[in-house]
């Protein structure tokens, strides 16, 4: 279901990930399936109660944060 989305995770997501107990699955279908907003340097998507910032490089998804909605 979340093929197709490669992830580039910095390493404040990934510590948000660890913190929050949220793993890679779990992002790719909060940015395939979630409602998604314009920010100003991206989209964030929310799904359920995760929320993820990222940009779009290319075919890349580069996550910037994890939140919890």
């Amino acid at each position: 279901m979340t093929e197709g989305i490669s992830l580039v995770i910095t390493e404040h997501a990934r510590e948000q990930m660890f913190n929050r107990g949220i793993d890679e699955d779990q992002i790719k279908q909060a940015i395939r399936m979630g409602a998604r907003f314009r920010q100003t340097d991206g989209f964030k998507s929310v799904y359920t109660y995760i929320g993820v910032c990222y940009k779009i490089i290319g075919s890349k998804y580069i996550v910037k944060t994890i939140t919890i909605e």
